[in-house]
């Protein structure tokens, strides 16, 4: 794994933490937040995706809408594990 991996993974991240974060109302995590659920998002997502076999392309878009997808899903039980 070089930088530039990483580097895309953190923006990739940053993007879809953020959509996420304004999607799902109640759950405000700042930056670093919405980076780090957009990454664990995108591992949820991609994993999801794949056991479903849907294929959303090889891209930065279809990355992007994977990890917004599987942040959106953990932004859902955060919010519900808080309000518990």
């Amino acid at each position: 794994m070089d930088l530039g991996t990483i580097v895309v993974w953190i923006i990739v991240g940053g993007i879809a933490g953020w959509l996420a974060d304004l999607a799902v109302r109640g759950v405000r995590l700042g930056v670093l937040g919405s980076i780090i659920v957009g990454i664990l998002g995108g591992v949820l997502g991609g994993w999801l995706f794949g056991v479903l076999g849907i294929s959303l392309g090889g891209g930065i878009l279809g990355s992007i809408i994977a990890a917004f997808v599987g942040a959106v899903i953990l932004l859902l039980i955060l919010r519900a594990i808080r309000r518990g």
